[in-house]
């Protein structure tokens, strides 16, 4: 059965991809003459350095960022200000944040600073900004980028997400807008804890069918109510504060966000099994969860120790929700990081059992057995990397040469570049467009492509607009519509991305 799955779905993967080349191809030669402008305008501006290549694509459109932790994307001051809004208090030992237990307390303890005194102490800032992200961050004897960066999390995790996931969707969605983004796919964990207790008190049993009844008997759905309201409300202030339902509506209210569940997986296995069926369970109740992702360090021990596991885990529920996506941390690993043998099959096994549709990351391919097949398959599957160069450089040490990027684009492997946790790593979208075209020499056709893959590997629901042959003509983006075309914008999110898309960089290379 999963080998006929497997073949249906490199059937229906080889179609679309077969279909967005050849219309992709018949758009480039309709909009010859200004693609080749542009890109000789890209070529003459990164004669001129980095400054100039930002400049030349901070105004491209890029598409959407499918690899994007909302926690991570947060810049530290905004954790400053809301933490300083919200009466907490820091600890001064750790630069840790936090929760505030008494609203009447007058004061923090003893080892502890109000949050609101880095508003008028400037080297108390300082010290939390470098606190929450990586500036100023210098590897030392035994301290590391890895460490340096998930360290962070912990620091600013008291922040109420209750209170604060709007001003959150607000900022990486202007962000966005800035940069000519149309879409994000955010990584979110929403609260579990009633899930977590039921796996506490359920304990671990080698029966995935037993204990996904046993968890549904004691209620698991219960939390689902709670985590869409959370949803509901955190878009509600994003609306708000950007004035879309008015006549003064921000850029950034065109920015269209979906949501991927965050299971974390460095926890026991009957905790990662319980979140990951409500992660399954909310996905397919709710469309603006458009899947699932597995998160937290993929070297840590109980996540190496229970990797092929996990994937069995996700192998058992993709069978009971089939129409829930998955795009999974996959080979975010290195030399030396772990053992030789943790290097050899993370990306298979996250393919091959847990019924990735994209890994994110896929750093180590070339460790793993067998890497060019491992590659071809990628490519014939279909299977989109999301490539985070700033994120593998700063946690794993991996950069130019020592990046898989190449050989990615040598099989033909569809990519697209993301920011993975833009805020603790002090960049954004452009930054990595930049960094891709002077790391890698990629030139203005390369990078449009991964613009274009960011939207036709994106898990909007719908048919690809390249798939279908309602809308080639006339040219995608067009503002002239024949009646097939209408309709199939008019009932797929991801084709009225796509065209979108198109209509943008008609006017970017139009410019040009």
């Amino acid at each position: 059965m999963q080998a006929r799955s497997l073949l249906r779905r490199a059937l229906a993967g080889a179609a679309l991809v077969c279909a967005t080349h050849a219309a992709a191809q018949a758009a480039a030669v309709q909009a010859g003459s200004a693609e080749v402008r542009t890109a000789q305008a890209f070529e003459a501006a990164r004669q001129q350095g980095p400054l100039a290549l930002h400049a030349f694509l901070a105004g491209m459109p890029k598409g959407g960022d499918l690899h994007n932790h909302l926690s991570g994307a947060v810049y530290a001051e905004s954790w400053i200000a809301q933490a300083a809004a919200d009466g907490l208090c820091v600890d001064i030992a750790t630069s840790s944040l936090l929760e505030k237990h008494a609203a009447s307390a007058p004061n923090c303890g003893a080892g502890q600073r109000p949050a609101a005194d880095a508003l008028k102490d400037q080297h108390f800032y300082d010290a939390l900004v470098d606190a929450f992200s990586m500036r100023s961050f210098v590897p030392s004897a035994g301290r590391s980028g890895h460490d340096q960066f998930f360290d962070t999390f912990g620091r600013f995790d008291n922040i109420s997400p209750q209170q604060h996931m709007g001003d959150w969707l607000n900022e990486v969605s202007a962000r966005a807008s800035t940069q000519n983004e149309q879409y994000l796919e955010l990584m979110v964990t929403p609260p579990f804890a009633h899930a977590a207790e039921l796996a506490r008190t359920l304990g671990w049993q080698n029966d995935f069918d037993a204990l996904r009844r046993q968890l549904l008997a004691h209620g698991l759905k219960d939390e689902i109510a709670a985590d869409e309201q959370l949803l509901t409300s955190a878009l509600a202030e994003r609306k708000r504060q950007q004035h879309c339902d008015s006549a003064q509506a921000d850029a950034a209210c065109k920015v269209q966000i979906r949501f991927l569940y965050q299971v974390l997986r460095g926890a026991a296995p009957e905790r990662v099994f319980a979140q990951t069926l409500l992660g399954f369970e909310l996905a397919s109740v709710d469309a603006r969860w458009v899947g699932i992702n597995f998160v937290m360090p993929e070297d840590g021990y109980l996540s190496m120790r229970d990797y092929s596991l996990q994937m069995h885990m996700l192998d058992y529920l993709h069978q009971h929700y089939p129409k829930v996506h998955i795009s999974l941390h996959a080979g975010e690993l290195a030399p030396g990081l772990v053992p030789p043998d943790g290097l050899r099959f993370h990306i298979r096994e996250a393919v091959d059992i847990g019924h990735a549709e994209r890994i994110g990351h896929g750093v180590d391919v070339m460790y793993e057995d067998r890497p060019e097949a491992l590659l071809d398959e990628l490519a014939a599957r279909h299977v989109l990397v999301e490539i985070n160069l700033t994120s593998n450089d700063v946690i794993l040490g991996i950069q130019k040469a020592d990046h898989p990027l190449p050989m990615y684009l040598k099989h033909h492997v569809p990519v697209a570049l993301s920011t993975d946790d833009e805020g603790v790593s002090r960049i954004d979208l452009t930054h990595e467009y930049v960094r891709a075209a002077e790391d890698f020499a990629l030139d203005y056709p390369t990078l449009k492509q991964m613009a274009r893959n960011s939207l036709s590997y994106s898990f909007l629901p719908g048919d690809s607009l390249w798939a279908s042959a309602a809308c080639r003509d006339p040219l995608p983006g067009s503002d002239h519509l024949t009646a097939a075309c209408r309709q199939l914008l008019e009932h797929s999110a991801k084709a009225s991305a796509q065209w979108e898309l198109e209509r943008r960089l008609q006017v970017f290379e139009a410019a040009h």
